[in-house]
């Protein structure tokens, strides 16, 4: 089959030999046909040479790639990615080499995106999904999301992620943690809390610490407020007014349409991959004790794609 910017196909080529041999000119070939002279030469020279299979499709792809990234570095690369699960730009720095090349020699070898793949294991878990629609607004607090993750507990000792899924219920029936995170969109600042429950005199007592923390890295006022449609937010006297005192105005997402909270969402992916099933915990209070720090760290020198490869932090 040709491709879809041929001119010409197989039987279009056996077209242009028979003419040549009934006589016809090149040029007078190529005019007929609608195709350039050199069109005609090359095809009736291979089959002078080759016969009817030099007038099949051939590769494109040059027969030497001399600036090719050398077999080893890809083995690098690969490995770089399985051992430490981490994405193309910190590679990069790692390695020396150019981000574009770690992302070409992943797609090369068929390694799947990170946000495909279990946080544990690394073992591709879900069909790739993405959109290209994003937006960003303009200024420090001019919007914040906000949005609660709901992670099991893990028991003293460790849960079925430390021993394996073969050791019974470990952890079955000990409740669950309630992660709830605060992020600015323009900066991608992010504060976030583990509370008991995610009713909503909690989520409006922690939505005025997140924005006593904002105040201390800059962000002094928040304008508008973004959740989804739980109950504890939709509802809630007491979220309610927890906004008015910020001054803010509240939104709410298009029911069914989690993308347009979606810097939360994608914070509380990060947090589980980075923090929550970045290694097995021995203990709740084990992760718990991990939250905070890693927190700093993302705010203050985790490199964020959508800033150019600098921290939250950076844009404050």
């Amino acid at each position: 089959m040709s491709h879809r910017n041929a001119r010409t196909t197989l039987h279009g080529r056996l077209l242009m030999v028979q003419r040549y041999q009934q006589g016809w000119a090149k040029a007078h070939i190529a005019a007929a046909m609608g195709v350039s002279r050199k069109c005609v030469h090359t095809w009736i020279g291979r089959f002078e040479a080759e016969g009817e299979a030099g007038l099949l499709e051939r590769s494109s792809r040059p027969h030497t790639m001399p600036t090719r990234t050398p077999h080893a570095l890809e083995n690098q690369i690969v490995a770089w990615r399985r051992r430490h699960r981490c994405g193309p730009e910190e590679i990069a720095i790692k390695l020396g080499v150019s981000t574009r090349t770690v992302s070409r020699v992943l797609v090369r070898r068929g390694v799947p995106y990170l946000r495909d793949c279990d946080p544990m294991t690394g073992v591709a878990i879900r069909a790739s999904k993405a959109t290209a629609v994003r937006y960003e607004r303009d200024r420090p607090g001019e919007l914040v999301h906000v949005d609660v993750k709901k992670l099991g507990k893990i028991p003293d000792g460790g849960g079925w992620r430390a021993h394996g899924r073969g050791h019974g219920g470990r952890g079955r029936g000990i409740g669950y943690d309630y992660v709830h995170s605060m992020v600015d969109d323009h900066s991608r600042l992010a504060y976030s809390e583990i509370l008991p429950d995610e009713k909503g005199p909690t989520c409006a007592a922690f939505m005025i610490r997140a924005a006593d923390y904002f105040a201390t890295k800059g962000i002094r006022h928040i304008e508008q407020v973004i959740t989804d449609n739980h109950l504890s937010y939709r509802r809630s006297l007491a979220f309610a007014n927890a906004v008015t005192e910020l001054g803010a105005k509240q939104l709410f997402i298009r029911p069914h349409c989690p993308w347009q909270n979606g810097k939360a969402e994608r914070l509380n992916r990060t947090l589980q991959t980075e923090w929550a099933y970045r290694r097995p915990f021995t203990s709740n209070t084990h992760r718990a004790a991990a939250l905070a720090p890693w927190l700093e760290h993302y705010n203050t020198q985790r490199r964020h794609s959508a800033l150019g490869g600098l921290p939250p932090i950076s844009r404050l």
